[in-house]
């Protein structure tokens, strides 16, 4: 079943409440932002998956063969399987608006699974994502609500390409927010608060 198809962590929300999916970065668990998102919203339900590929022991969503290059079928398989997942979760609970929270390589499956069903989501925060490749256009994005957070020297997600990827949602009628910060590949505290000022202003939308 979907329901069963990762081991994760779940919080339920209250009625009528955001359930919000936070996916981890490489080498993190379901616990990485469990907490932290249940202080961010606290009506809000939380779903946190664990990644099931593993790389020299640490916990990823889907494989790549290099830093930034990407085992693309792996990775198609990977996005199915979490679409269905969060697909079944949201079943669960049809009056709950669906978030996504995601870092590095959790920001990655996030968009991925975003870009094959755009529905699913009503809004997303991707913290430090690398999207090596161009989606297609599609105009089912124009519903979605997303922030972009950044390093302006993370040298795992170049700046020129998340730059692209803030273009490439505002051409598609997405409502777009940024958060850049000065330093690399670190979340940084003024980051976090740029992203639980999104998720707190989506609620109360």
């Amino acid at each position: 079943m979907s329901l069963d198809a990762y081991t994760y962590r779940k919080h339920e929300p209250r009625p009528g409440a955001p359930l919000v999916f936070a996916f981890h970065g490489t080498g993190g668990n379901e616990n990485q932002f469990f907490d932290l998102v249940r202080q961010m919203l606290p009506d809000a339900g939380v779903i946190a998956p664990r990644g099931d590929v593993s790389e020299d022991g640490a916990n990823r969503f889907f494989r790549r063969t290099g830093e930034g290059v990407y085992d693309m079928e792996d990775l198609a398989r990977r996005t199915e399987k979490m679409t269905g997942f969060v697909r079944a979760q949201k079943e669960i609970h049809p009056d709950s608006p669906i978030y996504g929270l995601g870092y590095s390589n959790g920001a990655n499956i996030l968009a991925s699974v975003i870009f094959q069903e755009p529905a699913l989501f009503k809004a997303a925060a991707l913290m430090h994502p690398l999207i090596p490749w161009r989606p297609e256009p599609d105009a089912r994005l124009a519903g979605l609500n997303v922030l972009i957070s950044a390093g302006k020297k993370d040298p795992i997600c170049p700046w020129n390409m998340t730059s692209r990827l803030v273009d490439y949602f505002e051409a598609q009628g997405s409502a777009v927010e940024t958060s850049v910060q000065p330093g690399g590949h670190e979340v940084m505290q003024t980051e976090l608060q740029d992203v639980a000022a999104f998720l707190a202003r989506q609620a109360v939308a």
